[in-house]
């Protein structure tokens, strides 16, 4: 088992699950985090920091594609075990439906 990043992380982008996380597997996209599976340890503690509850456990149906992404964006981007502040505009964006195909961003953010 890991912990995916899904879609309610785009343009949300809060970082409160990075300074809890024990063994740095946050990765930063220009607009999303991902969590890299072969480095997360399972424990759990950054699902609930998530503002937007957009951190799920992989066991959860139907989070197969978030997985696949988590893992393909967590080997292109950098880096983040710091925590940031989020987008202005985060809570305008928070739970918004479709945000994947609307607004999702291949490029990697600063990282650390």
């Amino acid at each position: 088992m890991t912990y995916v990043v899904t879609e309610n992380c785009i343009k949300c982008k809060y970082m409160d699950c990075v300074e809890v996380c024990p063994v740095d597997c946050f990765y930063e996209g220009e607009n999303m985090l991902v969590i890299h599976p072969d480095e997360c340890i399972d424990c759990g503690v950054c699902e609930p920091e998530c503002p937007a509850e957009a951190i799920k456990a992989d066991t959860e149906t139907g989070l197969e594609k978030w997985l696949e992404l988590n893992t393909e964006y967590a080997n292109k981007w950098p880096n983040i075990t710091m925590k940031r502040d989020a987008p202005e505009d985060a809570a305008e964006h928070d739970g918004e439906e479709g945000k994947l195909e609307k607004y999702f961003s291949a490029e990697p953010g600063e990282g650390d």
